[in-house]
């Protein structure tokens, strides 16, 4: 069955209420998570003196990544839907569950509140040295490409299966748990090798103000791509099969 159609959006929606009240949800719940996820990697590198990528760094940035996007996604859902992550809005907007002009309006939003995030990150912390998404020593950038997709795709299709699909609507509720427990888990397996981004945005702010964008291309390309594949491959699979046994759509790209 064909996919849900892509809408692009009336020309004045970027002045309705309603949508610039959820885009700034955005912009909020990305500075949530962007304050708190790079600010824990900061303050482990000041009390340790050493690296975030040793084993406990691993697990203190995997754990407050982890709580972090589960509470932006928490205090958003009911606003803007918490996608939190312009790969998130582009995994909807292929699914056809955000119009086009809305998803602009959410991910310019993601990016300034990721920004601002850093920004006063950086003035709070008195200019300790921001770090940086970047490849792992001995990974090249395509393994790295690939990592981030495969990471995208999974984090994606668990938000189509747990918020998204009709089927799942009695459990919607858990999504942000359920997506901060993948985030801690993804983390641990690829943050040594591609630095786990899967968010543009959280990749953004800080080499913004680190001004290092040494690689920064593959925290856009890669989540990008692996959330549109997951949103694409959910909704032809499992979406589209379920109107064929009695389950309902959600009704308007507007619902989400």
């Amino acid at each position: 069955m064909p996919l849900r159609e892509i809408a692009l959006g009336r020309y004045n929606e970027l002045m309705d209420p309603e949508p610039l009240k959820a885009a700034f949800a955005e912009l909020v719940a990305t500075f949530l998570f962007v304050f708190i996820g790079e600010g824990s990697s900061i303050a482990f590198i000041v009390v340790s003196g050493s690296s975030i990528l040793t084993p406990i760094g691993l697990l203190v940035a995997a754990i407050c990544h982890g709580f972090a996007i589960y509470v932006a996604i928490a205090n958003a859902y009911h606003v803007s839907g918490g996608h939190v992550n312009p790969a998130v809005t582009v995994g909807l907007l292929v699914g056809g569950y955000i119009t086009v002009l809305k998803g602009i309006l959410y991910i310019v939003m993601q990016l300034v509140g990721a920004a601002l995030a850093s920004l006063l990150l950086k003035y709070v912390t008195n200019d300790v040295a921001m770090p940086v998404h970047a490849v792992g020593g001995g990974d090249d950038i395509t393994q790295a490409l690939v990592l981030e997709i495969v990471m995208t795709f999974l984090l994606l299709f668990t938000i189509y299966a747990r918020a998204v699909d009709p089927r799942a609507k009695e459990t919607s509720s858990s999504m942000p748990l359920t997506v901060g427990l993948l985030v801690v888990a993804l983390i641990l397996c690829g943050g040594p090798f591609s630095s786990c981004s899967m968010n543009p945005a959280r990749s953004f702010g800080p080499a913004l103000v680190a001004w290092t964008w040494a690689g920064h291309w593959i925290y856009w390309v890669g989540p990008i791509l692996g959330g549109a594949l997951a949103g694409v491959l959910y909704e032809l699979i499992y979406i589209e099969t379920s109107n064929l046994t009695g389950h309902e759509r959600l009704p308007s790209t507007e619902d989400y």
